[in-house]
């Protein structure tokens, strides 16, 4: 079998999340109904980040395998090239490529990487609202700053993704946790080997009310030592959130 990988970005605004569900558009859906028509058989995806509904990705990886003697991917940028035709506009195939035997875009990761964007000023900006969450209240970008320090390193985040959930383990490490300002934006951006269920969400929600000023940043660590769902802020509306990298061992995982 070979393993093909494609590296994907898409504005999530429209799809109900990357996983498939009846009788709603998601972008699984779409990729592996658009890679099934080219290469005329089923196409079963395996994917890095399973992106909640309305969330965006920049750096998604997903593969999938075929026979060894399939002709159908003998020229991977012809693939590429039919799929983005055939594909929503707001779906985009940006490389595929032959992946290294064992591969797994899901399994094979050793980090994600996302960003979550804020537009803080006293009006939205109709050009940028698909992408960014329009926040108006004065943030103190110093609590900003304490707050997300307090997120660095390996935590209980069960205050953090919803009570009746899938998981069963809700440790977690996180190896990158900061506010910037970028040009007029404030961004969050964190990095973890993986996530719970609308995790960066509700840890922007959480940190936004401290910035706020309407929780004392003291309360992360007691948050983050495994109190429940409840205990924590508001889930921050997707639209902010993007997938922006996908990190595997030893570098790109193609050959």
């Amino acid at each position: 079998m070979k393993t093909i990988r494609l590296d994907i970005e898409y504005d999530g605004t429209d799809f109900a999340g990357w996983a498939k569900q009846p009788g709603l558009p998601s972008i699984e859906a779409s990729l592996e109904e658009t890679l099934g028509r080219i290469l005329q058989k089923r196409v079963s995806l395996s994917v890095a980040g399973r992106t909640d509904a309305g969330v965006h990705a920049r750096g998604q990886v997903a593969s999938f395998q075929v026979d060894d003697d399939s002709g159908a991917v003998a020229d991977l940028a012809k693939l590429r090239r039919s799929a983005n035709k055939l594909l929503p506009p707001a779906i985009v195939i940006r490389r595929a490529s032959k992946a290294r035997p064992g591969f797994d875009a899901r399994f094979s990761a050793v980090s994600r990487s996302y960003a979550y964007r804020v537009h803080n000023r006293d009006y939205p900006s109709p050009f940028r609202n698909r992408f960014i969450h329009y926040y108006a209240g004065r943030l103190d970008q110093e609590l900003l700053r304490q707050a997300a320090a307090s997120v660095l390193g390996r935590h209980d985040f069960t205050a953090f993704t919803p009570t009746v959930t899938e998981h069963d383990n809700f440790m977690r490490e996180v190896t990158r946790s900061e506010w910037r300002l970028e040009e007029d934006l404030l961004v969050y951006r964190v990095t973890a080997a993986g996530f719970l269920r609308n995790m960066v969400r509700v840890l922007v929600g959480t940190m936004l009310e401290a910035g706020r000023g309407y929780r004392p940043v003291s309360d992360l660590p007691e948050l983050l030592a495994g109190a429940g769902r409840p205990a924590a802020g508001i889930t921050a509306p997707p639209q902010g959130l993007c997938l922006e990298k996908v990190e595997y061992p030893d570098g790109p995982e193609s050959s």
